[in-house]
């Protein structure tokens, strides 16, 4: 439950994102404690030089989830995992333009000559988006079975699991080293500014505040 007096938590991504996010969180204002940067450090929460504020660092996934049951008050996401997730306590006022990439559907290059997926009625694919798949193949008339896979997505195809994915790619350079093909795209994905709605209707101010912040912040970087 969101209290009103309580210290605003920033919810961050691990892994190439929260490198990608840090500097436009110091361009902020915000510097966490030193502990922070230190890869043996294996706490989650962290305070900040800002006494009002803490971060929290969290898988990717988790992110939306924290911020959606107010344990967090602001995030970052990609709005890959937004719409995967469609919580509606979360709004996202802001594209922080980092970690682009795309979202397909990638299968084998030896069927890409005979396939046409505008022909497809029924697909079988791996993906850790599973909600996120059957809405886009739903929307064409497609009927979609999806096998949840957290991670090797590409090892589907070549051990008989299924003929074809949906994942995230950015060079496509491991797509190409197992033998896949990107065949469709169906969203292009950049991490957002999350906010939790409840918390921007109690705490206007603070929150509008930050959300100010964070857009000067990628404007400063675009210039």
């Amino acid at each position: 439950m969101l209290r009103v007096n309580e210290k605003l938590v920033l919810a961050l991504p691990k892994g190439r994102i929260l490198k990608e996010v840090m500097p436009l969180v110091r361009a902020c204002g915000i510097e966490p404690e030193a502990g922070f940067d230190t890869p043996d450090d294996r706490r989650l929460r962290f305070s900040t030089n800002l006494p009002e504020l803490d971060i929290i660092r969290v898988r990717s996934f988790d992110v939306a989830t924290f911020v959606a049951f107010g344990a967090a008050h602001l995030g970052v996401a990609g709005n890959d995992v937004l719409m995967e997730f469609d919580y509606p306590e979360i709004y996202a006022p802001v594209d922080l333009g980092i970690g682009p990439c795309r979202l397909v559907v990638a299968e084998p290059e030896d069927m890409v000559d005979s396939d046409d997926p505008s022909t497809w009625s029924s697909v079988r694919v791996a993906t850790k988006y599973p909600a996120l798949t059957k809405s886009h193949f739903a929307g064409r008339g497609v009927q979609a079975e999806c096998i949840k896979l957290n991670g090797a997505m590409e090892l589907a195809p070549q051990l008989g699991l299924c003929r074809r994915i949906v994942d995230l790619v950015s060079t496509g350079d491991t797509l190409k080293a197992n033998g896949l093909v990107e065949v469709e795209q169906i969203a292009a994905i950049t991490s957002r500014l999350v906010v939790n709605r409840a918390a921007w209707k109690t705490r206007p101010d603070e929150i509008g505040h930050w959300i100010s912040k964070f857009r000067e912040a990628v404007d400063g970087n675009a210039a």
